[in-house]
């Protein structure tokens, strides 16, 4: 099978022991493998956010992870950081092509959960916008 397109190379990737590993699993798990990264490709998945908005969406993450998840995912080329020159100074964060292809991966994780581990009832607006989101096919989603 060929690689992918734009695939994450040992030059463009955080040094990690199991990102150097020969299993795609493993090395996939080092980019999506952390609590609130998955949260965050999925609330990316609508569009640019700022910072405070994904704050907000995303309930229980403190500042300080979810800046360092944001670096990570940055690092990785999942995401881009955009600054604007504008005072007061504006950052927006949107997925790249490599953050879209993860869709189908969140999907899956999405569908997991809906038949494996159904909640009592949700709450979560970010989980309504994730409804909208995986109801678009991936082909009409931004790049």
């Amino acid at each position: 099978m060929p690689p992918l397109h734009n695939p994450i190379t040992t030059s463009s990737r955080p040094r990690d022991t199991a990102a150097s590993l020969g299993c795609p699993v493993a090395r996939t798990s080092e980019v999506i493998g952390n609590r609130w990264t998955p949260l965050i490709v999925r609330d990316l998945a609508g569009g640019s956010r700022r910072f405070s908005e994904l704050e907000r969406s995303l309930v229980g993450v403190s500042p300080k992870t979810l800046s360092e998840r944001l670096k990570r995912l940055d690092e990785w080329g999942v995401i881009t950081r955009r600054c604007f020159a504008e005072v007061p100074p504006r950052v927006e964060y949107s997925l790249t092509s490599k953050g879209y292809a993860l869709l189908p991966v969140i999907e899956s994780m999405r569908e997991y959960g809906i038949r494996w581990l159904p909640a009592e009832e949700c709450e979560d607006d970010a989980a309504d916008a994730a409804d909208v989101v995986f109801s678009t096919p991936v082909a009409q989603l931004p790049r």
